[in-house]
């Protein structure tokens, strides 16, 4: 039978050889760009994770030694000297011992109620945080640590940068690994911001009330407590409103569960790769004794509190550094003790 011109057209079209397929790969050239590439990245990340390593502080030093400044100090040194000011700045290193009881519950139960509880982060008070200042649109509240502030003060800066924060909780959690508890609240105690150039219980205690720190009372130890969330803006020397509010506040945490805190703190167990503590004596490596210039200058305002006047630090004469009485001499009595019971979380 003869084939219709159908037929022979499909006969054609179905015997013709197919089109080569076009290679799916890159090019040979495209290809070593793109290893060159990774490899530069790859090798960037590894020289950057080496230096972390390498620079990342000897926490487990600060066992036995105490630190003879911080990040936070240098950087105000820094900042006086760039705006041709004096760099002096008022610290003084005493023993845990030697700060009021007042003071060491004050600030536990203002700054981290859960001090004992937690590994160097709360993981509850982060959420709470994170809720209240997505709920205001705003960073209205904080949810760091004791260990973390720490950690901060000693090694870091106050920058927002994610890295820094990351390096923070690093830090964080070596501290808590190597050192007592009580070892962190004493070192955050003796390089702590209470003020415009004044770091340390001791000298904040001699500046605003001329006294040892082993000596503050209740209602002073709940002031120099209270100003920590804001150092040069609420003067301990001088209260403003929110100051006082807050003082309210911690005297009446301190009465219901400071004591509570303070034998949590005593009796936690050390660290699993914790050796006896033992800091140097006081006044080793201290820049204590130096007097602030007299020159003065005035603290940033508080927006958020209506009477914020920002008092300048240096209007509260220094005071001389005299010989510090013992806390058996020098401390006043004890508030009334409530049975002892668990708080609450939550700061102030």
């Amino acid at each position: 039978m003869p084939m219709t011109g159908n037929d022979a057209t499909t006969s054609g079209l179905a015997s013709a050889p197919a089109p080569p397929a076009e290679s799916a790969s890159p090019p040979p050239r495209r290809r070593g760009l793109t290893r060159r590439i990774a490899t530069i990245l790859f090798l960037l990340v590894a020289a950057f994770v080496l230096y972390e390593w390498v620079t990342f502080p000897d926490v487990a030093g600060l066992r036995k030694k105490n630190p003879t400044t911080t990040a936070f100090m240098e950087q105000r040194r820094a900042r006086l000297r760039s705006e041709r000011k004096g760099d002096a700045l008022k610290q003084r290193w005493v023993a845990y011992d030697r700060i009021s009881p007042n003071l060491r519950r004050a600030v536990i139960v203002s700054e981290d109620s859960s001090f004992y509880e937690h590994e160097g982060v709360d993981i509850d008070e982060l959420k709470k945080s994170f809720e209240t200042n997505l709920e205001k649109g705003k960073l209205a509240r904080g949810g760091s640590t004791i260990t973390q502030q720490l950690a901060k003060n000693l090694y870091l800066s106050p920058s927002k940068n994610p890295w820094r924060k990351v390096k923070e909780l690093l830090i964080t959690r070596a501290l808590e690994r190597e050192l007592s508890k009580k070892r962190i609240l004493e070192i955050y105690l003796n390089v702590v911001e209470f003020g415009e150039r004044v770091y340390g219980a001791e000298a904040a205690s001699r500046h605003y009330f001329n006294k040892p720190a082993a000596a503050l009372a209740p209602q002073e130890a709940a002031l120099l407590a209270g100003c920590l969330p804001s150092p040069r803006t609420m003067n301990p020397g001088a209260p403003n409103r929110r100051l006082r509010a807050r003082q309210r506040i911690i005297l009446s945490r301190m009465n219901r569960w400071g004591r509570y805190f303070e034998q949590q703190v005593l009796t936690a167990p050390p660290p699993p790769n914790a050796v006896e503590e033992v800091g140097e004596e006081e006044g080793a490596g201290e820049p204590s004794d130096e007097t602030l210039p007299e020159e003065t200058e005035t603290a940033e305002t508080d927006a958020s509190a209506t009477d914020a006047t920002a008092t300048d630090a240096t209007a509260i004469p220094p005071t001389e550094t005299g010989p510090v009485a013992t806390p058996e001499e020098a401390a006043p009595k004890p508030v009334d003790e409530p049975p002892l019971e668990p708080p609450p979380p939550g700061g102030v």
